[in-house]
């Protein structure tokens, strides 16, 4: 994405507004890091009703011609973390160290290893068993239902769609499926979340720091891990997937030929392959684990977290802090699957996403 807005800058096109969004972007990274990139106008749109009132505004200041050169340009302080934020920190005091409502008596898991492993060579038609074509067939590539079509015959249709752009990607190795997986010995204490080298907990080798909720249930990702008082021994699963580096390279190349549907297109895919590799994955941590039985019984029902547990990927407000990609991925040794950290904190290649694997059961989407 970077690189595509420098490319644009290079290309005397800062004067076209750029509105961004999805799963893989960020308010704070599209607001503070990519304006500072781009010369021009840059939105966030977090769904299509802030996509549709930043073009009414930019409607109104072409039609009535007003001067309003920071709409697009500045960071727009009251919406970004509060970790970005100029002001006093205003979290309310009071706050309990761990959410009452969260069970500290839950199943334990023992995990088969500790400390990280990679997998690479997966086939990418057993991953696109993983895809959410609803993401894909609607978010990503914009396709909506023709004709009065109901869901089903609407899938059906750009299924065929699917298909081509596989059989191209696949033609021409675009799409290098790479995983690094691991376990680690666990323990929480407030709201954050330790990890040590082994059983015996006198190593501490990682700290994450999570969000709380300030209204009830005072939910924190660190409460689905056992306190560092517990004599119990509990365990925290991290993934990190990419889609390799061809990719990126190839949709960088048909931008750069205005090629922009089929960049549209190939992105997407890529983008939304990551997401079933992580998905695919997941389902693998939970086999590991011994919890696979608990699934629901579709796939479809994966994508509702029909399953026992989360993952959590940085980024999305339960676990916003884009710093803690470089953690992850020095954990996790990601330079093994060729997987690095920019100085934004966003994973390269761009088709890249990790996770924290939480078994308890309460461990599900959440807004702190």
């Amino acid at each position: 994405m970077r690189e595509n807005l420098e490319l644009m800058n290079e290309r005397g096109m800062s004067h076209v507004p750029v509105l961004l969004g999805g799963a893989a972007l960020t308010r704070t990274y599209v607001e503070r890091d990519l304006r500072q990139v781009y010369a021009g106008r840059l939105f966030y749109g977090k769904d299509a009703f802030e996509g549709l009132r930043v073009l009414d505004r930019l409607g109104e200041i072409r039609r009535d011609n007003e001067d309003d050169p920071t709409f697009g340009r500045e960071i727009s302080e009251r919406k970004v973390f509060r970790r970005f934020r100029d002001e006093a920190d205003d979290t309310p005091e009071g706050l309990p160290s761990r959410s009452p409502d969260v069970d500290e008596d839950n199943p334990l898991f023992t995990p088969p290893f500790l400390g990280s492993r990679v997998a690479k060579g997966m086939s990418v038609d057993e991953i696109s068993d993983y895809l959410n074509q609803t993401a894909l067939f609607r978010n990503q590539w914009g396709f909506r239902p023709e004709n009065g079509e109901d869901d089903p015959a609407f899938k059906e249709r750009v299924s065929a769609t699917l298909r081509e752009q596989l059989g191209i990607a696949k033609e021409g190795s675009l799409l290098v499926p790479q995983v690094v997986w691991g376990h680690y010995a666990a323990a929480s204490s407030g709201n954050d979340l330790i990890l040590y080298r082994d059983d015996t907990r006198t190593e501490e080798i990682a700290r994450f720091t999570f969000p709380r909720q300030h209204v009830a249930p005072f939910l924190c990702i660190a409460d689905f891990f056992r306190s560092v008082d517990s004599s119990e021994l509990d365990y925290a699963s991290f993934m990190l997937v990419t889609m390799g580096e061809r990719v990126s390279e190839r949709c960088q190349e048909l931008f750069a030929e205005n090629r922009y549907t089929d960049y549209l297109l190939l992105h997407g895919l890529g983008v939304e392959m990551a997401e079933a590799l992580a998905e695919m994955w997941h389902r693998r941590i939970r086999d590991e684990l011994g919890y696979l039985e608990e699934d629901g019984p579709t796939l479809t029902g994966l994508f509702r977290q029909q399953y026992r547990g989360g993952r959590y990927s940085w980024g999305y407000p339960a676990c916003p802090d884009l710093t803690d990609n470089a953690k992850v991925a020095a954990l996790l040794e990601s330079e093994r699957i060729g997987v690095t950290v920019s100085e934004g904190f966003q994973l390269h290649p761009e088709q890249t996403t990790d996770a924290i694997i939480c078994h308890h059961p309460m461990a599900k989407y959440f807004v702190a």
